[in-house]
């Protein structure tokens, strides 16, 4: 069915709930939007429920800063669970444990704001207005932290709603709705897309790929998407991929796929995971077009090296390192722009070694790997395949990981082994090559 047609459909049915319910007579009446919400959770009708969703969906978009903090406020107070029926259920559960009883304290327990946001969802538009909406809660949450029991709520019910089931995977080229392309540069996180002539570049030429999921409730609007390079060798640096100066290569030719960049566009969708998915349907896919490709790599940033590398070489802790190794490390990037060849090479190697250490070995308080690409691609059941120290001279790189880039390999008949290495155990499965760069422990 045509999407618009089912929207304007929708539509409809929400018009004529609003005549159903003689909304026209109370709607000039400014009705506190607390009074709408308690109206939605009492109705039963399909048709004025969803004229009601609408009318508290209008009503929040009408409010300022100060009002959406006291919305979400009034979620946490006033429609938390009914605690009269949460003892009930507590009391019946103790005198007999049966099945039913535990179905009805499971149901007593569960906040009314997560039915009120179900029902909210019934509006036309609704998803996207409630993933906005989550938008402001995430700015809300950093004046009043308890909201983040509303938060969960949010997240509970987005990752039903946004169930690998109902993404469906698009690949985005130069023939996309510009609507849509727009967004693409607009969203790109990783490396900014330097208007229509550059995302040109990234699209249409037969070595490039660039893949999103989509969900129906948000009509061209990408949740997440990742751009491919398709090569003959793993590249060491994101020059060489994106130059407009480079060679194009016939996909047919091509061995490898890169995924050079991965962005989640909807704020609001924050904390549910698509990009697992992305990688896995992307990697199967393009490996049935082009039967050729067998090394599936990523070239991704080291987003948390260089803070971890300052406060390492300020206490080095149990990571070996000698005053002048120290003094060397302590040079910032644009110092060592003008550094000779030899002192050049010898701080290259260095921060090869101490890349190595970061991710194999350097962790939190609570024992995980620091940084987040790594968490991400290693969850994901990828390698850590390779560092590229001057993978990334851009001022972004610089100031975030000097410069270095890292190889992580989905290898597809060994991808579930290396989950549950890192899962089960936080073990970095890693290359033997990278492995030799390890400095041995105090």
């Amino acid at each position: 069915m045509d999407m618009a047609f089912l929207g304007d459909l929708l539509t409809s049915v929400a018009d004529r709930g609003r005549a159903l319910i003689g909304f026209e007579r109370f709607a000039g009446r400014n009705r506190p939007i607390a009074q709408l919400c308690e109206d939605l959770l009492s109705g039963r009708g399909e048709a004025s429920g969803m004229a009601l969703a609408q009318a508290v969906l209008d009503a929040w978009e009408r409010l300022d800063k100060a009002g959406r903090q006291g919305f979400f406020a009034m979620l946490q107070e006033r429609f938390g669970p009914d605690h009269d029926r949460l003892g009930k259920a507590i009391d019946a559960y103790r005198a007999e444990p049966s099945a039913a009883n535990i179905a009805a304290l499971h149901l007593a327990s569960e906040p009314r704001r997560q039915e009120l946001l179900r029902r909210l969802n019934l509006a036309p538009g609704g998803t996207h207005v409630l993933v906005r909406m989550r938008e402001s809660l995430f700015e809300a949450m950093e004046a009043s932290p308890e909201l983040a029991a509303v938060d969960g709520d949010f997240r509970h019910l987005f990752g039903s709603w946004f169930n690998r089931g109902f993404l469906v995977l698009r690949r985005i080229d130069w023939r996309t709705p510009a609507n849509v392309l727009e967004k693409i540069i607009r969203y790109e996180a990783v490396h900014e897309i330097q208007g229509w002539d550059d995302l040109r570049r990234r699209l249409e030429p037969a070595d490039r790929r660039c893949f999103a999921f989509f969900h129906p409730q948000l009509i061209d609007e990408p949740l997440i998407f990742v751009e491919v390079a398709l090569t003959g060798e793993i590249p060491r640096s994101i020059g060489e991929v994106l130059s407009g100066e480079r060679e194009v290569l016939p996909a047919q030719a091509a061995s490898t796929a890169v995924f050079y960049s991965i962005s989640n566009c909807q704020e609001g969708l924050r904390g549910i995971s698509f990009g697992n998915f992305l990688i896995k349907q992307v990697a199967e896919d393009l490996k049935r077009e082009l039967p050729n490709l067998d090394t599936f790599v990523t070239l991704s940033p080291l987003p948390g090296f260089a803070r971890w590398l300052s406060a390492t070489v300020e206490e080095p802790g149990d990571f070996r390192m000698t005053n002048e190794e120290r003094a060397e490390l302590a040079r910032s990037p644009g110092e060592a722009v003008s550094l000779d060849e030899a002192t050049r090479a010898r701080r290259d190697r260095l921060l090869g070694q101490m890349a190595t250490q970061y991710l194999l070995r350097a962790r939190t308080a609570s024992g995980r790997v620091i940084d987040p690409v790594a968490r991400f691609h290693l969850g994901n059941g990828a390698r850590l395949e390779r560092i590229n120290v001057g993978g990334n001279l851009s001022a972004r790189g610089l100031r975030e990981s000097h410069g270095v880039m890292v190889n992580y390999r989905y290898d597809l008949d060994e991808i579930e082994i290396n989950h549950e290495a890192f899962a089960t155990r936080n073990t970095v499965v890693a290359n033997s090559s990278v492995r030799k760069l390890l400095r041995p422990a105090t």
